[in-house]
Parts: C-alpha cells; sequence; structure tokens
C-alpha cells in the first residue's frame, strides 16, 4: 500500500482507527490501560505511519524546492495522484475475464482461419511405478535410475526413454494453446501502439525529447495519457497474474524481472510525474511485440514464409527501437539532461536504474533473436522461438521395436532391459 497510495492519516489518527479495531475485535480498551492486544496494535500502527513518513519523503522523491504540494489540483489543471493507480487493479482483472473470452471465441476462429492443427501425441502407457517416479523423484532420470526402473517394471532401456519422453509431452503445452496466447497479446500490443502512437504523435516531446522535463514537476495530466498509462499498467498486471498459467518458455525468470520492473516504472513514473517519459518508453516498447507475436502465430499455423519475412521486420525493429533509439534517446535524456537541470536525487537514480534494468533484458533478448536468425541460413526454413520447450518426438520408435525384438525373449510382455543407448530427437 505504501508504494500506491499516499497517507491520508495523521499518527493520531491512525490511533484512533485502531481503538475502533479493538472494540471490533472485542478487546478492552478504555481511558486508564489497554489491553496487551490493543498496544501491541498502536505500536504497529505507529511504526506503519513512521515508514510511510519515511518512503513518502519529498526529498526522495522530488528535487530540492519541489514536493507533492506542487501536484496538487488547481485553476482547473490536474496532476497526476498516487491513488489514480487503484484503478489499474479492476482493470487487469477486466484484462484477465477478456482475454479468456477472447481465446474461447475469436483466437478459436482465427486458428480454424489460418488452418493450425493440433498434431496428435502418443500417450505414455499407465504404468504405477513410472508415473510415480514421474510425479515425485525426477522426469528425466540418469541412467542409473533408468536400469533401476527397468528391473522393476521389466521395461527395455529405449521403452523407459519413450515412456519419459511421451509423458512429459503430455505436460508440454498445444500448438492451439500457444496460438491463443500469441494471439491475444499480438491483438493488445498491435491496439496499444496504434492507440499511444495518435496520442503522442501532435506532443513536442515525441520529437524533441528534452521537452519531456520542460516545467517539470508541474505537467499538467491530459485524458490519453491517463487511460493509456492505466490501461498499460492494467495489462502487465494481468500478465503477472496469469504468469503461472501461460507457457512456459526458457527465459521465464526474465519475464518475471521484465513484468516487475515494468509494473515499478509505470506506477513510480505516475506517481512523481515523469508521465512523459513514461508514455515514450511504452510506446517504443510497444513498437515492436505485435510483430513478434504475429510471426510465432504464423509459425503455429505452419505459414513458412510469412513467419519468416514477418520476423525480419520485427527483428530490424526490435534492434532499432531497443538497442538504438531506447538506450541514446531516452535513456540518455533521463539519465544526463536531467542533471544539468537539477542536483541528482533518490527519484532520479531509482527511475534510471529501472531503466537499465529493461536495457539489460533488452540485451538478452537481442542475443535470442540473433540465435534465430541463424536459422535463415540456407537449409533453413523456418523460425522458432527459442524460448519455447520443444517437444520431443517419437521418430525412432520403429527402430527401437526391431530392437528390443532382436534382444530374445520378453518378460512380463516387454523385452529384457539392454544397453543399447537412447537418442533422444527433438
Amino acid at each position: 500500500m505504501l508504494s500506491v497510495l499516499r497517507p491520508q492519516h495523521s499518527y493520531e489518527q491512525i490511533s484512533v482507527l485502531t481503538c475502533a479495531l479493538c472494540v471490533s475485535c472485542s478487546l478492552k480498551c478504555n481511558g486508564i490501560g489497554e489491553s496487551r492486544q490493543c498496544f501491541y496494535l498502536r505500536g504497529f500502527s505507529g511504526m506503519l505511519s513512521r515508514l510511510s513518513e519515511w518512503f513518502w519523503n519529498e526529498r526522495l522523491w522530488f528535487p530540492e524546492g519541489l514536493g507533492w504540494a506542487d501536484l496538487e489540483d488547481r485553476d482547473g489543471l490536474t496532476y497526476a495522484k498516487a491513488s489514480d493507480l487503484w484503478v489499474s487493479l479492476p482493470i487487469a482483472l477486466a484484462f484477465l475475464i477478456i482475454r479468456q473470452i477472447f481465446e474461447r471465441t475469436v483466437a478459436i476462429q482465427l486458428a480454424a482461419a489460418l488452418g493450425v492443427k493440433e498434431k496428435v501425441r502418443p500417450q505414455a502407457a499407465h504404468n504405477p511405478t513410472l508415473e510415480s517416479y514421474f510425479r515425485i523423484t525426477s522426469k528425466n532420470p540418469k541412467q542409473g535410475e533408468i536400469e533401476s526402473l527397468g528391473k522393476k517394471t521389466g521395461y527395455s532401456e529405449s521403452q523407459i526413454h519413450r515412456w519419459f519422453r511421451r509423458r512429459r509431452n503430455e505436460e508440454r503445452p498445444n500448438k492451439l494453446k500457444k496460438f491463443k496466447e500469441a494471439s491475444w497479446r499480438f491483438t493488445f500490443y498491435l491496439l496499444a501502439f496504434i492507440a499511444g502512437l495518435a496520442a503522442l504523435i501532435d506532443k513536442p516531446w515525441l520529437y524533441k525529447m528534452k521537452e519531456m522535463w520542460a516545467g517539470f514537476p508541474m505537467l499538467t495530466l491530459l485524458p490519453s495519457q491517463y487511460w493509456y498509462y492505466m490501461i498499460e499498467l492494467g495489462f502487465y498486471m494481468s500478465l503477472l497474474f496469469s504468469v503461472a498459467s501461460d507457457v512456459k518458455r526458457k527465459d521465464f525468470k526474465e519475464q518475471i524481472v521484465h513484468h516487475v520492473a515494468t509494473i515499478l516504472l509505470i506506477s513510480f513514473s505516475w506517481c512523481v510525474n515523469y508521465i512523459r517519459a513514461g508514455t515514450l518508453i511504452m510506446l517504443v516498447h510497444d513498437a515492436s511485440d505485435y510483430l513478434l507475436e504475429s510471426a510465432k502465430m504464423f509459425n503455429y499455423a505452419g505459414w513458412r514464409k510469412a513467419c519468416n519475412y514477418i520476423f525480419i521486420v520485427f527483428a530490424v525493429i526490435f534492434i532499432i527501437t531497443r538497442l538504438v533509439i531506447f538506450p541514446f534517446w531516452i535513456l540518455h535524456c533521463t539519465w544526463v539532461y536531467p542533471v544539468t537541470v537539477y542536483p541528482p536525487f533518490f527519484g532520479y537514480y531509482f527511475f534510471n536504474g529501472l531503466l537499465f534494468v529493461l536495457q539489460c533484458l533488452h540485451i538478452f533478448w537481442a542475443v535470442l533473436i540473433l540465435r534465430m536468425a541463424i536459422k535463415f541460413l540456407p537449409g533453413n526454413n523456418i523460425v522458432e522461438d527459442e524460448r519455447s520447450d520443444r517437444e520431443e518426438t517419437d521418430t525412432e520408435d520403429d527402430e527401437e521395436e526391431q530392437e528390443d525384438r532382436k534382444n530374445g525373449p520378453v518378460q512380463n510382455g516387454h523385452s529384457p532391459l539392454n544397453n543399447n543407448h537412447h537418442r533422444k530427437t527433438e
């Protein structure tokens, strides 16, 4: 709560609220003495009050001579307020609901129109011993463990490899789920980019970035900026809420860091009225994201040439916006220019620190993009998402079955354990 809403109550007011809490909890609290519980509650409220006063200290968030009083509404002018950020919570909830409806209706129809076909996956045979090991111990048994499992089940080494491969595939998201997720993000990023561009196209700070600090911090709030901020913040909060159910990728931890840094960056820039800089940062990020999602959609649909062409455009725009415009224009203007106007303060370092975290993630993802770009070399005709967990196939099953039959009589319907090395194909 401290990071979202400025304190509105003094210590005495909080103490009164605490006494009211005591009454509601049936605790005895009179003018002579307090119960131990009430004493602890008063101490806790005092600690919260002091922590809140420290957190919202003007010297942390503003240059010397400026403060929260400068952002009070007056003369018909409206300024951003921290309490406005509560609006993003119902917006995030609305996004979660809209996404479920979108994926069950629009995304399904779009997948059918593009010819997204889900491959039938071979199911792992029911085996309590292997299932217990899979769930409790490991999904990727080592060689020694495979031999032990073979003795317990009577399965050959190749059959155990195949069982675990199929069982792992059962837990991987199918192609249709990936397509629905990509189509949802594509829709939002495209609309957000168009809306952001429309909101900034006539603003001077889009063309001369030093204008983002003209008159700071007394920068009036426009309706377009308000909704651009609240919708973007609500969307990233919805992504953070749904990350557990989304497709897991190799950069899962980096995605969490990105979502948290983005939410903090949007919230902080709103509270201290860095709104002009914030809108530019959001526009730069939205400029390429929808292209990546559309490339993945065509990839899942099997439209290889369309996927490759879109990916080329995405890679070019990503490099330009994330590795050129963002660090050399925006980051330069938030890191170098402000100190020529105001002495550095904590909020200045905090804001730019979050931007540097995003820049590190940009470099990380740029490496992945270059790795994917290698697939354009002769002999490669499709671009896959390097972050995705590839599905394992059973292309060698027929050969393995022939090898099993060569190993002699079967035990319990399966051939005995052998020492043939199994090669997993992806």
